[in-house]
């Protein structure tokens, strides 16, 4: 599997669709927001099939990784972890940009933990789906 920053956002938006709109029923109007022409998009492949893609949004200091999704047959072989660095390491090129920040479905608090992200604040509703902030330093 290959992971490389991509400005194919209709692939992106489509691998999307189908992990959060059809599998995790969140609203087409919560999933998209008009923030994909700013943002940095990460896409994984297996050979010439997509499959799994995140968001990298930058605000001063701190780059928000959102959007994070692997498609169902590609989950367990690691590919959501090197998703997850591969963003660090964008962010960590971009200057200025000291703090990475996620909201993470609350579930998957454990998966983001081991790559060195800390919870911060009370767990919070996003799209309906419990979910908590967490940050690292970069």
């Amino acid at each position: 599997m290959r992971i490389e920053v991509s400005g194919d956002i209709a692939t992106c938006q489509r691998l999307r669709r189908l992990v959060f709109i059809d599998e995790q029923g969140v609203s087409e109007a919560d999933e998209v927001d008009g923030l994909d022409p700013e943002a940095i998009h990460l896409l994984a492949w297996d050979g010439d099939a997509p499959v799994g893609t995140a968001r990298l949004l930058l605000k001063g200091k701190i780059g928000k990784i959102g959007r994070v999704c692997v498609l169902q047959e590609a989950r367990g072989t690691g590919l959501g972890a090197a998703l997850i660095r591969t963003a660090l390491e964008v962010l960590h090129d971009r200057p200025g940009v000291t703090e990475a920040y996620l909201g993470s479905q609350s579930h998957a608090t454990g998966f983001y933990e081991k790559l060195g992200f800390v919870v911060e604040g009370e767990e919070f509703l996003d799209a309906g789906i419990p979910h908590r902030h967490m940050r690292k330093a970069l």
